[in-house]
């Protein structure tokens, strides 16, 4: 007679709870994430994932520095390229709030509304181009926070 398989044990931590990745809600894509941290060679240390998140720490305040100096002299064209940038760079590393604002402030400065499909007036684009920054800037803050807590880094 053969003897019954026992079923696997099953593990009901979600891989990045197994990874050490804190819970980031939708603000983190963990699949992307991870394939960032499989290149650090010292899971301990994690130096190459860790100076790759930080140098983004450092693009994103000067992106935004720059994104306020354009709504001032109300320069959509300079801020639609800056959410561009912070786009791709957000997608990357998998923060997907920051990723999914910064492609509104592209479309916006781009005189489109934030599906990028119809067209806006400059005015009113400023007036969304001013919201949508300071809502990236708080997602970013936020993602900032779990992340620099992951790397034992909250200064």
């Amino acid at each position: 007679m053969a003897k019954p398989v026992e079923p696997e044990p099953t593990d009901d931590r979600s891989e990045a709870s197994i990874m050490g990745l804190p819970d980031a809600g939708d603000m983190l894509d963990t699949s992307t994430f991870e394939q960032i941290l499989e290149m650090d060679d010292d899971e301990e240390e994690r130096e190459f994932s860790k100076s790759i998140v930080f140098d983004f720490f450092t693009q994103a305040d000067n992106t935004f520095s720059k994104m306020d100096s354009n709504i001032a002299k109300k320069d959509l064209a300079q801020l639609s390229a800056l959410g561009h940038f912070l786009k791709g760079s957000s997608a990357t590393l998998g923060l997907t709030k920051v990723k999914d604002s910064c492609e509104k402030i592209q479309h916006f400065g781009a005189g489109k509304d934030e599906t990028g499909t119809h067209d806006l007036s400059d005015e009113v684009c400023l007036e969304k181009l001013k919201v949508t920054v300071e809502q990236a800037k708080q997602e970013f803050k936020d993602v900032e926070k779990v992340l620099k807590k992951f790397y034992h880094d909250e200064s």
